[in-house]
């Protein structure tokens, strides 16, 4: 099989790898149907979005979510999944039964459907993800089809890491609407949590995140922010952090 790979354009002097090199949204992917695997920021973005995911009104061991992980939706044509950057589901075992990591969500198997499902946008990806694109003949359902009708996802939020911009929805009867922000955040009162922007270093690189709060806006902490701050009171008590480990 013959690919064809779309290069930047080079130039004599030449200009820096940055802006010569083609990304993984220019090369050919095995999966045809698959264009790309996720970057580094889509990595950095889902595990932000999964440690901060800590609703207070529910039982740890009952909270799942996942980053890059098939979700298959129907029975009829087990194949066929979607894979969300990040979703999230509550009321299930966070282990699958029990005692091991799942592979996989099967939803007529687990019999719970994802409370939300974050996408981030890429190259490529922008119609589907913002339901712009038909569902070709003989082909599967596209995102936005299977979780607006077939998962019904109360919450779908899109997020663009280029212009920084959230466009969350919400089902409304059979349909997704804008969802109303409440300075700039989602509220999402079964979970008592908000979804919301960040400006701060995660991973070592500044910039605007996506992450979760409370209700009004304050920060649900990773467990190295709490190590952060707990180092610090200790600092601010005459106390060496290093002398306790």
């Amino acid at each position: 099989m013959t690919f064809s790979t779309r290069l930047p354009p080079q130039s004599d002097p030449p200009l820096s790898p940055r802006q010569t090199l083609p990304t993984m949204y220019d090369l050919p992917s095995e999966n045809l149907e698959e264009p790309g695997l996720p970057d580094e920021f889509h990595s950095w973005q889902s595990q932000l979005l999964r440690e901060t995911f800590q609703p207070p009104n529910w039982n740890r061991d009952e909270v799942f979510s996942a980053m890059d992980l098939n979700l298959y939706y129907d029975v009829t044509h087990p194949n066929w999944y979607k894979r969300p950057d990040w979703f999230a589901v509550v009321g299930v075992p966070r282990l699958y039964e029990g005692r091991e990591p799942r592979l996989s969500y099967v939803r007529w198997q687990e019999r719970i459907d994802p409370l939300i499902v974050v996408e981030l946008l890429s190259p490529g990806t922008e119609e589907e993800d913002l339901g712009q694109t038909a569902r070709q003949f003989g082909k599967p359902p596209t995102k936005w089809q299977v979780y607006e009708q077939i998962l019904r996802v109360p919450y779908y939020v899109v997020f663009n890491r280029y212009t920084d911009e959230i466009q969350a929805f919400q089902l409304v009867g059979d349909r997704y609407q804008s969802a109303e922000l409440t300075e700039a955040r989602l509220p999402i009162p079964r979970i008592e949590l908000s979804l919301g922007l960040w400006q701060g270093s995660y991973e070592n690189l500044d910039r605007l995140w996506l992450r979760w709060m409370t209700p009004n806006g304050d920060l649900i902490l990773t467990a190295s922010e709490r190590a952060e701050r707990l180092a610090a009171r200790l600092r601010e008590l005459g106390v060496d952090p290093k002398q306790l480990e």
